[in-house]
């Protein structure tokens, strides 16, 4: 989606002006879902059970293809036939796939957990050897690009693994530690959400006003602030609830900023083509996404388990020094002009 409104969108508003208004119209536009996702995840959860969620996507994905099938495809700008990289594709969902069950499976069943972390580990170097023989790889990306891409992705993924692995982490909390229903563990977290959408076009105006890094740097140690907030008061008493959903809207603002910004950042690398580094802007934010809730969920171990609240607390805590030190990288990336294209 980026990558088509980027392209649809530079006719009209050419540079990186027009680029950082896109991406945040993208991103007011994507993120309109969010708050909805917590408040019907909970109703569905507390009315059918944790499967409801997952039936959910069922109509919902097929909804969506319609649209997508009906697309015209533009014969000229079609790629020779057998030019699609199967093969590096394949290894990397392969990868992925066996990286993240070996983390959730490493508490229980350690032996299984080890063949499948060989198994990633393995998929990986074949990826890249692979990468390196075929005509058309999944990222060929120019030399002049590659560290900037690079930076940007890195920022991207260590993004959705904070966020999405403290947000996993955070309904387990309100469920599980204070007892509140599906429901309202969900509307809980609603000031997380409500910022995203709101931010999105104001996060693109300061991306042109300031630049992408400078407003990734200022989003990264905004949401560290409100991590740190949910640090201290999401193991606090019931009464402590509205401090916690002060610092959750923090989080949620910090995250508004940085989303926009990061992938104009990313998309800046590559200005004639916005499909691959939208692709490789999405690629590391869902990765981060996936290997965050594992990580999250298998270090904090079960609820009921005597060290999950230090463990829980642990893990706010650490990323949100975390994420203030990705701000302070992504300010000196700001002051470089050899690596900052945006």
């Amino acid at each position: 989606m980026i990558a088509i409104g980027v392209i649809y969108g530079s006719r009209r508003a050419p540079g990186a002006a027009g680029r950082s208004r896109l991406v945040g119209a993208w991103a007011a536009i994507g993120g309109a879902a969010l708050p909805a996702g917590p408040v019907i995840g909970g109703l569905l959860v507390q009315a059918a059970g944790w499967r409801g969620v997952f039936w959910l996507g069922v109509p919902v994905i097929a909804l969506a293809l319609l649209p997508v099938i009906r697309l015209p495809r533009p014969s000229a700008r079609r790629r020779p036939e057998g030019s699609v990289d199967r093969a590096g594709a394949g290894l990397l969902v392969a990868a992925l796939t066996c990286g993240v069950t070996a983390i959730i499976q490493a508490p229980a069943s350690p032996p299984p957990a080890g063949l499948l972390a060989v198994a990633a580990g393995c998929a990986l170097l074949a990826l890249l050897v692979v990468e390196r023989r075929v005509a058309h790889p999944l990222l060929a990306v120019p030399r002049g690009a590659r560290l900037p891409l690079g930076l940007a992705c890195l920022v991207a993924g260590l993004m959705n693994l904070y966020s999405l692995g403290g947000l996993f982490l955070l309904t387990q909390i309100l469920q599980d530690v204070h007892r509140l229903d599906p429901l309202s563990a969900g509307l809980l977290t609603l000031p997380a959400m409500l910022p995203l959408p709101l931010l999105g076009a104001p996060a693109g105006r300061l991306s042109t006003r300031i630049g992408a890094w400078r407003t990734s740097a200022l989003g990264l140690t905004v949401a560290a602030a409100g991590l740190a907030g949910v640090a201290a008061t999401v193991t606090g008493p019931v009464t402590g609830h509205l401090a916690l959903a002060l610092f959750l809207a923090l989080r949620g603002t910090g995250l508004g900023l940085l989303t926009p910004a990061i992938v104009s950042a990313a998309l800046a690398t590559t200005p004639g083509s916005p499909g691959l580094a939208s692709g490789a802007s999405n690629t590391s934010r869902q990765t981060g996404g996936a290997l965050g809730i594992a990580l999250f969920a298998t270090i904090a171990g079960r609820a009921d388990a005597p060290g999950f609240l230090p463990h829980a607390i642990g893990l706010f805590a650490g990323p949100a020094t975390l994420l203030a030190l990705t701000g302070l990288f992504c300010l000196g990336i700001a002051r470089n002009p050899r690596i900052r294209l945006a």
